[in-house]
This record gives structure tokens, sequence and C-alpha cells, in this order.
């Protein structure tokens, strides 16, 4: 089963060449999705197909069901564009077969994550010393946090601390960590504005502050884009001793346009960050990561002690495990080092201005359009807007005929009460033509 025999030398070349064209062309996106199309994919056998039979297979029967992120018209959510060097670094990590959770056993590879983490915490600003890990996801990150500022804390009665304070368009991810340590979810705020601190005071003087896992804030709000007001829910939280985690998953990234920066004063004091490179920094899947401003707790909190782990507990090792929930782990952030060396810094302040100026141009079409109206001026770069006339089941009748003709993939979300369509511009390569395509497709629809 494990050796190379001299097919598989063929499908490796169809393989290379498959990714050649697939890197090259802009993506296909065939008219089936699932459930709207019956694959008769292989059983699962005794002998096997043989490895050409399987990925056949997968590019012929799995893969065209899909509508790919990295789609120029791929709108519906935080999708990700991840660059060639970042791709084939990610291919090639599979085949290096490296374990990424301590520096014994991944060597060099702990540098270059270390690196990635590190550019990532310079341009949110965090003192030098401040360090992180790689992890799956969002979900992953903002769990891992939550447990890094529960670490060590106890109640006058000696329990741990069990509620989290969340402005209401926090991500969903935070309900269910909240969950997972047990612990309740108090909710401050409206999900269609900015959490300010004003909106905070009343909900922690109801609370005891011992009690409080941490305040959760969003830099870019995955509905709307959103970035509450950091500075002055650092300094509230900073006065009263609670520790602040900030979501910037999706919306972090427009730190590095200069012109957005300044929507961001104040996320250098949160005590921990996600952000998401798979999501607007050009990274495969799955790359999320969390970042900390004293790195020394989350260690504390997350290092597992066992006789076998002895030989990687080092105190002078840098193990990316030790930083999260996790142990077993990917080099995650080998491909987004890779992309960084290959393509350097600038070619993402560039990338993340086009996807921003692009959202721009969306929202002035709509805003001169008769037929549609722009729901919310956009922060960043998701732009939410209604097609007048149409109810709920007008706009999902639409999103489905888009998605299965290969049009776009776009899908209704609800904001201040009503349904409205969303798009979320995180792919350079989706222009201005894309954009008018769609909406001119909303303009002429009858439902």
């Amino acid at each position: 089963m494990h050796e190379f025999v001299a097919k598989d030398h063929k499908v490796l070349a169809d393989v290379a060449e498959w990714m050649v064209g697939r890197l090259s062309d802009q993506p296909v996106v065939a008219s089936r999705g699932p459930g709207e199309v019956h694959v008769e994919l292989p059983e699962l056998t005794e002998d096997g197909v043989g490895t050409e039979a399987a990925w056949e297979s997968l590019r012929d029967m799995v893969f065209p069901t899909a509508f790919p992120t990295d789609h120029p018209r791929y709108l519906a959510f935080v999708g990700g564009a991840p660059t060639p060097a970042a791709v084939l670094a990610d291919a090639a990590l599979s085949a290096a077969s490296i374990y990424g959770g301590s520096e014994l056993e991944a060597g060099a590879a702990v540098a270059a994550e270390r690196a990635a983490i590190g550019w990532l915490c310079g341009f949110l600003g965090y003192p030098e010393g401040a360090h992180g890990t790689f992890v799956s996801g969002g979900s992953m990150a903002n769990l891992s946090a939550l447990v890094t500022g529960r670490h060590g804390r106890r109640t006058a009665s000696g329990s741990a601390p069990g509620v989290v304070v969340v402005g209401a368009s926090g991500h969903a991810s935070i309900r269910s960590a909240a969950a997972i340590m047990g612990c309740d979810v108090v909710v401050a705020g409206s999900p269609d504005q900015p959490l300010r601190a004003a909106d905070l005071v009343p909900v922690l003087d109801a609370l005891d502050p011992a009690d409080v896992v941490a305040v959760v804030a969003s830099a870019g709000a995955t509905n709307t884009g959103a970035v509450d007001a950091l500075a002055e829910i650092a300094q509230l939280c900073a006065d009263r001793g609670i520790w602040l985690h900030v979501d910037a998953a999706y919306g972090g990234a427009a730190m590095l346009a200069p012109a957005y920066r300044g929507l961001f004063a104040g996320i250098d004091q949160a005590d921990s960050v996600t952000i998401d490179p798979h999501k607007w920094l050009f990274t495969p899947y799955d790359c999320a990561a969390v970042l900390y401003r004293d790195p020394a707790l989350a260690r504390a909190a997350h290092r597992q002690h066992a006789h076998y782990l002895d030989a990687v507990n080092d105190d002078g090792a840098d193990n990316p495990a030790d930083y999260a929930v996790h142990l077993t782990r990917r080099a995650r952030g080998l491909p987004l080092w890779a992309s960084l060396v290959a393509n350097g810094t600038n070619a993402y302040v560039d990338a993340i201005e086009r996807c921003l100026a692009t959202a721009a141009y969306a929202a002035k079409q709509i805003d001169a359009s008769a037929m549609l109206e722009l729901a919310a001026e956009p922060p960043l770069s998701v732009v939410l807007f209604r097609r007048i006339g149409w109810d709920a089941e007008d706009y999902a009748r639409w999103s489905r005929r888009a998605r299965t003709s290969g049009l776009g993939l776009v899908t209704p979300t609800v904001h201040a009460g009503q349904t409205v369509l969303r798009l979320c511009f995180v792919n350079p390569r989706t222009t201005e033509a894309d954009v008018d395509m769609l909406l001119e497709s909303l303009e002429d629809a009858t439902v």
C-alpha cells in the first residue's frame, strides 16, 4: 500500500498537470451541486481500485460538484483565494510528512511559521515578544484564546470564571466555544452596529468581574464587516482587569491597507487576537492564527504533559502545540510563509487594497441602480444590499439559479430584520466586470 509504483509516477504527473491548469485558468464551475446530481462514487472494496482510478474519481466526479472558493464570483461567504506559491507549498507539505507540533520534529518549519506569526503580530502592532500559533480555523483560535483567558483564575467561591461577554455581531464560534467550556454567554450591543464601550458598561456592571472570562470584540464582523470601537473597549477592559479577545478572523487583513488602519485603533491592546490567513491573506484551507500579547500564559494553559512528551517539552523549545487546543497539528503556517517569501509583503498590501476598491465599486453601482439599494454603507469589503420589491423566497430562488448556472455564489442574509444579499470581496481576481455581471443579472431577473 505504501510503495510508490511506476503507475503512481504517471498519476503524479497527471495531478501536477491538473494543478498547473487549475492555477493558470479561471476556475470552472459545473452546473451541479450537492443533492442536485447523483454521483456514483466508487465503492470501498477489499482490494481497492488503484491510485489512478481513485485520482480520476476525485478529478472527474468529486471536484466538479464544488463551487471553489477562489472563483472570482464566489462572494457569499468569506472565501479564500490562495496564491500559487501557497498552494504549491501546501501540496508539498503533505508529501513532506512533517508533524508540526514540536520543534524537535519539525525543525526549521517551526522557524518559518514563527516568522509568519511575527509578521502577523507586527502589522497588528503587538509588542516584541508577542507570539501565537496556527490552528485549523477561527473557531479553534477563539476557543484557544478563551481557554487562555480563563487559565489559573478563580472566583471567590473557588470556581473557574463562567461568563463570556460578546458583542451581538460576534461570530457563532464564540457561543460554541463557551458551550465547550461550560460557560454562559452574555450579549451586548446590536447585531447591526459596532460594539461600543457604552454598550458594555451596563452589562459588566451587572456581573462579578471575577466571573468574566473575557470580553470578545469583532474587528470585521462576518455579516456586516463592522469593526467594533476597539480603543475604548480595550481601555474599559484594562480598567476592570478583564481579558479582551478580538476576533479579527476576516477583517484583520484590512489593517494592511493604510487608509483603513485607523479603524482598528486599539487592537494592539487586546490580550489575544484571531486572524485567518485562509480568508483574506491568500492561504489554502485550513490556516488560522491565534496571537497573544503575552504568550507565556497561553503556553501555561495549553502545554500538555506526559512522560512521552518529556523529550519535546524542553523549556527552550518553541513548540507550536503549546499555544492552542491541539497537540497533533499540520505545519499549516508554512504555505503563508512561502507565499510571503515568494511575493513579498507589498503584494499583500496591493491585493487587499484591490479587494477594498472592488467593494467600493460594487457599492457605487448599487447606489446608482434603480432596482437595487444599499442596506448599509460598507465599512470594509462586505456589501449588503436589497433588490427592490423582493422577499426572502425571491432572493433564495435567484441565489440557487446563480449557483447552479455557475454565474456566482451569492446568498441572502438578514440585516436590520430584513432579508438582503451579501457580497464579500476577498479575492483580488474579482473584477468590476464580475460585479457588473452579477448586478445586471439581479436587475434583469424575474422571479
